[in-house]
């Protein structure tokens, strides 16, 4: 439960700079549109757009299998592994997205992560101590914004950043050092504890650690209308456009800006290398930070594959889902063939 920024902080919170704002609706002009905006609940249209090195193909083609354990898992060349629920998961893909957008290194996620996962267990949560709410427990009373601000996650989120940027030196800081700055909580070093999740995670969710991150999901039912499950008392899926629109709505959301296009055969490319540049401008990296973003955030976009570089992950794996070859991954032609054709850092996602 952090106190109150001072005066010049809370602005940031409530606002912060032009460069950190979130973005307006989306705008339709014509058959391509980029993806704008966060928290509107926009689409992008769908249109043509040539592929780059740093594509991301999303594909939401329909797997089958048993159930799993909805956990995701992050881990790194040193051996770091660390794991969280699907539904936290999620919150640390928005988290890593917004710094991304917002060209910030992956410390400052590492430093969210762990706020988050302190405060709140990184859920968005409507109750706290006193007035607190949502993911970083910040208190409408001391400045953070209103109660409905606050719960909207790409607000708090941005609040969050806007704040630690104006920390002289944070960068260089202990993790728990700097999350205490903002939060300006009475367990200054209960932050320490969750530093080894949150490298794991950020390092992961920015790319800078390739097929880091894997989630092991249940399965998404029958599509609507289909012949599986139609009539037999289980609950349908969304149509594969509503799925490819749930992918672009929160892609709009948590990256802002992003080109996207749909192929023929429901894949929907989303190209990396339009993303902000941050400190490493390789378009395979940025091709990773949507890709693992996709699987972090399959629970909620009910996403299926996932292929990037030469690999794959299949949701329909379970608890088995890791990053394999693309060749051994059992892709359905149409995916395989836009994952091999996009180039290096494409990632394919279904």
């Amino acid at each position: 439960m952090p106190d109150g920024p001072n005066r010049a902080r809370a602005a940031a919170a409530r606002g912060g700079s032009p460069a950190s704002r979130r973005r307006g609706p989306v705008r339709t002009t014509g058959p391509r549109r980029r993806a704008r905006g966060c928290g509107t609940g926009a689409l992008t249209a769908l249109g043509a757009l040539g592929l780059s090195v740093g594509a991301v193909v999303l594909a939401l083609n329909v797997f089958t299998g048993g159930g799993a354990s909805g956990t995701c898992v992050a881990t790194l060349d040193d051996g770091t592994r660390a794991a969280l629920d699907a539904d936290q998961a999620d919150n640390a893909a928005l988290m890593a997205a917004i710094a991304v957008r917002r060209e910030l290194p992956a410390r400052g996620v590492t430093v969210a992560v762990a706020t988050a996962l302190q405060e709140s267990k990184l859920r968005n949560i409507d109750y706290g101590d006193r007035d607190s709410v949502g993911l970083f427990q910040q208190r409408p009373s001391q400045g953070w914004g209103t109660v409905e601000q606050i719960m909207d996650p790409v607000y708090s989120t941005n609040a969050f950043y806007d704040v630690l940027v104006t920390v002289q030196g944070w960068e260089s800081k202990a993790v728990t050092e700097a999350a205490q700055d903002v939060q300006r909580s009475a367990f200054p070093d209960a932050y320490a504890q969750h530093e080894g999740r949150g490298r794991a995670f950020a390092s992961a969710l920015t790319g800078y650690s390739p097929a880091a991150l894997t989630c092991h999901l249940d399965d998404v039912p029958a599509e609507s209308g289909s012949a599986v499950g139609a009539g037999s008392g289980t609950t349908a899926s969304p149509t594969a456009p509503q799925r490819l629109a749930a992918v672009q709505d929160r892609l709009a959301r948590d990256f802002g800006e992003v080109d996207t296009e749909v192929a023929p055969g429901g894949v929907l490319l989303v190209d990396g290398a339009s993303l902000p540049a941050g400190l490493d401008p390789a378009p395979a990296r940025r091709g990773w930070a949507v890709a693992q973003w996709a699987v972090a955030t399959a629970s909620a976009t009910d996403a299926r594959v996932v292929a990037t570089d030469g690999m794959a992950w299949v949701r329909a794996d379970g608890d088995d889902a890791a990053w394999v070859p693309l060749a051994d991954a059992g892709l359905p032609a149409t995916v395989a063939e836009t994952a091999a054709e996009a180039g290096p850092g494409a990632v394919v996602i279904g």
